[in-house]
Order: C-alpha cells, then structure tokens, then sequence
C-alpha cells in the first residue's frame, strides 16, 4: 500500500483543488458581472486568467525540468492560497478596484498554469512507483477531473447562492492549500519527476532549454499530430458548449435547468468511462479506441442538437458520448507520457497541454460568429462535421497506427 500512497494521495490532491478550482470559474465571473454589471469587463477577467495560464503553461515546462515537478506544484497552490483568498479579503475590506482584481486573477492564472502542467508531469512516476499500467493512472486522473467538474459546479452553484460569490472563492483558497499539504505529504519520499543530481543537470540556458522542448515535439510526428487534433477538438468543444448549446436551449425551450441537465449527464457518463479506461484501457488497441470513442463522442451530439430532437434520443446519444469520450484522454495521455524521454518530461508535456488549450479562448468567437451568420443549425452541423473531419483523418493516416506500439515493462522498483 506504501507504493501506492504517492498515486492515491496525488488523486485526492488533485481532486481537492479541482474542485475548488471549478467553484472559482463560477464564482470569478458571478462576482464580476455582479460588482460591475458589466458583460464586457466578465469577459476581460476570464482574457486575464486564460492567457497567463497558456503562456507560463510553455514557459514554465524548463523550470519543472530544473527543479522538480513536485516542487512546482506545491509552490504555486501555496502562492495560489494567497492569491485567490486575497480577492474576497479586499473585497470585504472595500479595497478591491477592478485594476486590483484583473492584476490577481492574471497572477491566479499564471500559478495555475504551472502548477497544473507540474502536477501532470508526476503521472509517469506517479504510475512507475504504484507499479500499475500508465493507462490506469491517466485513466484515474481522468474520472477525477470530470468528477470535480460535476461536483465543483455543484457546490459552486450552492455556495454563491449561500454566502454569496467572494466568499466562495475562500474555498477555492483553502483548497488549494489543503492540496499542497495533502500532495506533500503523500509524495515526500518520492524524487521529484523530472529532477536529477547536480553532476547530471542540464546546464544549457533557459531558451536552449525550452527550444529543445519544442525541436522534440515538431520532430515527433506523432506527438505533434495529438497535440494539433486536440487543440482543434478543444476550439469545437469550447464553441459548443460556451455558445451553441446555450442558443440551442434558448431556442428549444430546455431553459438553464435542461442545460444543466445535458452538461451533468455527460459529466458523469464521462466519469464513468474513464473508470473502465482505467481498468481496462492497458489492455485494449488503442487506435480502435481512439477511432470507436471519437465516433460515439464527437458528431452525433452536434447533428442531435442541430434539430429539436425528442428527449430520448437527445438522453441516449448525450450517455454513449459521455461515456465515449471518458476513454480518451487516458489512452492519448498515456501515449504522449510514453514518447516524451524523462529528461524532457517537463517542457514538453507542458508545451503539448498549452497548445492544446491554446484555442479554446476562441471557441465561444467562433460559435457566435456562426450562429450569428447561418443560425444554429448550421453552426451545430458545420462545427460538428469539422469535428468529424478532424478526429478521422488518423484513420487514414498510416504515422497514427504507432500509438498501439506499447513500450517494454521496466525492471520492478519496489521490492
């Protein structure tokens, strides 16, 4: 059990400031568009927190390699604490200007961008110290995020309507400290992912260093081409779900519960696909997986909500996709983990999850713009055969079939 308690304790590390962390991303935008009534300034607030996060996501990735992963995250939730529980204490303390309120929640995301590429980094030890399949660590951290996902927003919606949207964010903050202490503790006879000896340190400058993440990554093709669908899957998903399913329940009469409703539904689909990749995914082809969930997850829920489809069917393909998309991130995680070489975990890793969120922000643009042009029909069919297109071309390209390609057991570690 000892193995293990590394894995465990980072699970339920990661859990705690995940869901602390969806709180916020209710409760920053409520607060703001409360205090100010203002759509505009809401949306300049999330611009604030979002870019930070990509950009020190990248440049974050040789500072992880240097000094450890394990060291990263637990600085930057202790910064965090400080950050994030400062918004509700100068609120109350009527010394809170909105300048004062963009400066710290761009220093928020600037931790978290770090912080969160840093606590993926440990996955590949994480999984080698527990002696268990990659597969069944990413799968784990998988059900976890969509687990905090469909409970922090949950507990977000209570506690805004309880004690209001500043002081939920003092749970945001005490819950990334209580992270820090709990993923501190669980790994603190674990070597740091990433961190060697002084005699081995890379001793080339910092730019050499994150250009040498980067040669890595466009030299692999494989890694590269991940990286590129899924960053463009994320711009379809965020358009999706920020503007075309809000008109779709505006237009159809599903109202802001049966919003909720279709999201929550998916949510747990989701956490329950990632449970069986967990237990099962070590075991299955991967490139069938890939293929198979992308299918079930991708275009359908586009064409189902391009038409007042009946309740039923709506349910049904909401359920399979849920479940679909929960054995994706496991299997692809698992495959970026495995061509990375140890040395260059951290830039790497971090430069891959950056571009991949790198086009989110513009999801909700392109979505309106699409809406706004043809209407939502159009726009739900158009995103979702650009969806169809995106996700399929691996499966007429030959470089793809390598992520069935496993690498050889190591040696056991632990006696």
């Amino acid at each position: 059990m000892s193995a293990r308690r590394p894995l465990y304790g980072w699970l339920t590390a990661d859990a705690i400031s995940l869901v602390g962390t969806r709180v916020s991303m209710i409760a920053i935008p409520w607060f703001v568009l409360t205090t100010t009534g203002s759509p505009t300034l809401t949306g300049l607030v999330a611009l604030a927190e979002m870019l930070p996060l990509v950009v020190l996501k990248v440049l974050g990735g040789p500072v992880i390699d240097r000094v450890g992963a394990r060291r990263v995250a637990i600085t930057c939730d202790l910064g965090s604490v400080v950050v994030v529980g400062a918004i509700p204490l100068l609120h109350g303390a009527d010394l809170l200007a909105f300048p004062v309120l963009l400066a710290l929640v761009a220093v928020a995301g600037g931790l978290r961008g770090p912080g969160d590429a840093a606590k993926h980094a440990l996955i590949p030890q994480l999984a080698a110290t527990a002696e268990v399949p990659i597969e069944r660590a990413t799968g784990l951290s998988s059900t976890v995020e969509r687990t905090a996902t469909l409970l922090g927003a949950a507990l977000a919606g209570a506690l805004v309507t309880l004690v209001g949207a500043a002081n939920a964010l003092l749970v945001d903050a005490v819950s990334f400290g209580v992270a820090a202490a709990v993923l501190a503790w669980a790994t603190v006879a674990m070597r740091p992912a990433g961190l060697v000896e002084e005699e081995e340190r890379d001793p080339a400058p910092y730019l050499v260093q994150l250009r040498e993440g980067w040669d890595f990554l466009r030299r692999d093709p494989v890694l590269l081409a991940i990286t590129v669908m899924v960053a463009l899957t994320n711009l379809l998903d965020a358009a999706w779900a920020a503007v075309l399913m809000p008109v779709w329940a505006k237009e159809y009469g599903a109202g802001a519960a049966g919003l909720g409703t279709v999201f929550a539904v998916f949510a747990g689909a989701s956490a329950l696909g990632s449970v069986c990749a967990a237990a099962w995914a070590a075991r299955l082809p991967r490139f069938w997986v890939y293929l198979v969930a992308f299918l079930l997850a991708g275009a359908p829920r586009f064409a189902v909500f391009a038409y007042d489809s009946p309740a039923w069917l709506v349910g049904l393909v909401v359920v399979v996709g849920g479940f679909a998309s929960g054995f994706l991130n496991p299997v692809l995680g698992a495959v970026i983990f495995e061509r990375i070489p140890d040395p260059l975990l951290g830039r790497v890793s971090s430069l891959t999850t950056a571009m991949c969120w790198a086009l989110m922000p513009f999801g909700g643009l392109l979505g309106g713009a699409l809406v706004s042009w043809q209407g939502l029909t159009f726009a739900m069919l158009a995103t979702g055969a650009a969806y169809f297109l995106v996700t399929m071309l691996p499966a007429v390209d030959p470089r793809w079939r390598e992520i069935d390609r496993r690498p050889e057991p190591a040696p056991s570690l632990v006696e």
